[in-house]
């Protein structure tokens, strides 16, 4: 841990700030970052002489195997230099008075806690004693003065031509420190790279089904048939939609990248042509996904008949041998410890676009689908039936089975795949 010799804080002032930190508005929204930060303090406070490596940092905050490879895995790097711009960005705002500084210098993962200058310090210039004489400065010839001010003008515009400069190579290295996905390696950069290749962020389209009728009186699905003239309520949504946005922006954010956010009430086709699409949510609910090119493979449909007539049910158009034609959730008539998801990456609605469907029948199916097309090693199996060898990934469908206790998506496993 470097700290300036006079520097008087102590564990509990460190500790204190990292805190603050994380209760900051630049860094309480991402747990990751939270996770490394206190991990990097602890470790800085604790072992102030034994270096933080990049394996360590995988295996014991983010919790990746044994095998974990730096030289061909760069999330670590990533994650770092993310903290890093988070911790510039609290400093220039809302900890800009702190007297702590904590920061990660660059080629290094040991954090540094250094003392904050006084505001002031480099202005300690003595004043004139009220008492000596008063010096009157010699009258500078003309030819002088002319060349002074020459010389002055030229000094202000090289020092607006040196600012120019380092400005533009703050912003590259800004850029840098956000690698772009495709020079990144990993399951998850190889899996989303349809998306984040593109200069501009995917939008991810959430679902939010209309309902008519209040919470307190009760609700249901509008039905455009018997409610024309009711009042219509579009903004409610599951808590797995929740949790799987979250889930996406953490993925993305690990990868350099960004997600625009957007619910499926206000998507439009204009949205369709221009961008990447990122669909959370079946189309039961996720309307928008009607409207746009979907899974042949797999498609939701209500089932028309017996014991579990009107329930939304998965049907696999061409089951293979040993396979089901319909998958569905736990009744609803029992606790739910199961549901079916679709994870499906299409061709857009232009040649250079892609569509992302991550769809379960229930809420916390398409949270478990989220989350599968979140992590590594799920990732990484799917991907060895879709890709292989190649360096990049075609468009596929694919079904899985979420398991579920108390409303939690405990674990997703892949069930079959179709090629596209």
């Amino acid at each position: 841990m470097a700290v300036t010799r006079t520097f008087a804080a102590g564990p509990d002032q460190f500790f204190q700030q990292i805190d603050r930190i994380i209760k900051s508005h630049s860094l309480r929204s991402s747990e990751s970052l939270c996770k490394l930060l206190q991990y990097l303090a602890t470790q800085a406070l604790t072992h102030p002489d034994a270096p933080v490596k990049e394996y360590q940092i995988a295996t014991e905050v983010y919790g990746r195997h044994a095998d974990f490879d730096p030289q061909s895995d760069s999330t670590i790097r990533v994650q770092a230099g993310r903290l890093r711009l988070k911790l510039a960005e609290y400093y220039a705002s809302e900890g800009a008075k702190d007297p702590i500084v904590v920061r990660i210098p660059k080629g290094s993962y040991h954090l540094v806690f250094e003392p904050r200058q006084a505001e002031g310090q480099l202005q300690s210039v003595p004043l004139r004693e009220p008492s000596a004489p008063t010096v009157v400065p010699p009258t500078v010839p003309a030819p002088w003065r002319v060349a002074i001010v020459t010389l002055l003008a030229c000094l202000i515009v090289s020092l607006v031509v040196l600012g120019s400069l380092l400005s533009t190579r703050k912003q590259a290295d800004a850029a840098a420190s956000l690698a772009p996905a495709h020079v990144l390696s990993g399951p998850l950069a190889k899996f989303w790279r349809p998306f984040t290749s593109a200069s501009e962020e995917p939008w991810v389209i959430f679902s939010n089904a209309a309902f008519i009728g209040r919470p307190e009186t009760g609700m249901r699905y509008y039905n455009s048939r018997q409610d024309s003239n009711a009042s219509v309520y579009d903004h409610y949504t599951g808590v797995g939609e929740v949790l799987a946005v979250h889930a996406l922006d953490d993925a993305f954010a690990s990868l350099g990248r960004k997600i625009r956010v957007k619910r499926g009430s206000l998507f439009s086709l204009d949205d369709a042509n221009k961008n990447n699409l990122i669909f959370v949510g079946s189309p039961s609910e996720n309307l928008s996904l009607l409207d746009i090119p979907g899974t042949q493979e797999f498609v939701f449909e209500r089932v028309h008949s017996g014991p579990r007539k009107g329930d939304l049910a998965i049907v696999s158009r061409h089951p293979k041998p040993g396979e089901a034609s319909d998958y569905l959730a736990s009744p609803s008539s029992s606790p739910l410890i199961e549901d079916y998801a679709v994870v499906g990456l299409v061709p857009g609605k232009s040649s250079d676009r892609y569509v992302m469907i991550l769809a379960g029948t229930t809420t916390f199916g398409t949270q478990g689908a989220v989350e599968f097309a979140c992590d590594p090693e799920t990732v990484e199996k799917l991907l060895s039936q879709v890709a292989g060898s190649s360096a990049d990934i075609k468009p596929f469908e694919a079904l899985v089975h979420v398991k579920i206790a108390r409303g939690v998506p405990l674990e997703t496993e892949l069930v079959t795949v179709r090629p596209r």
